[in-house]
């Protein structure tokens, strides 16, 4: 059974691992977090995540970073083996909610679910109102007469 290990600046890991104890606290044991400070040395932060990962031996491990390109992504991408340790960057509430829904299959199989439920996670769900024009959610108006334009 696969393990996650959220590696993010700080607070952002930490406050992830929390936010998946709101929905999921039985699974919190197989959630772990590395919060990178700013100042932290690029050698720490490898000794860390190593640390990590040597914490979670004898299990696949998927890898959730904030930023591409960032500290924290490029310390892990050196780490991961690609069989064993995978990495996703843009860890987001979606994905990470969606993981812990079906942290029992494979590895592969969870790469994919991060992906898609970090994309479709995040959507437009409103349009910019006409300016200053107040919605009337109480008219019942076929017309549309009420909309200036």
């Amino acid at each position: 059974m696969p393990g996650l290990l959220i590696v993010a600046h700080t607070p952002l890991a930490s406050a992830l691992r929390a936010v998946a104890g709101h929905v999921f606290p039985e699974r919190l044991d197989r959630v772990s977090a590395l919060d990178v400070a700013p100042d932290e040395p690029v050698e720490q932060v490898e000794v860390r995540v190593r640390e990590s990962l040597a914490g979670m031996s004898g299990h696949p491990v998927l890898v959730l970073t904030d930023v591409f390109g960032a500290t924290p992504s490029n310390v892990v991408q050196r780490l991961t083996d690609g069989v064993e340790v995978r990495l996703v960057t843009g860890v987001n509430v979606p994905m990470l909610w969606r993981l812990l829904s079906h942290l029992d299959e494979s590895l592969e199989s969870l790469v994919g679910r991060a992906v898609a439920g970090g994309s479709q996670g995040v959507m437009q769900i409103a349009s910019q109102r006409p300016q200053n024009q107040a919605l009337n959610l109480l008219t019942h108006d076929q017309s549309h007469a009420h909309h200036q334009q």
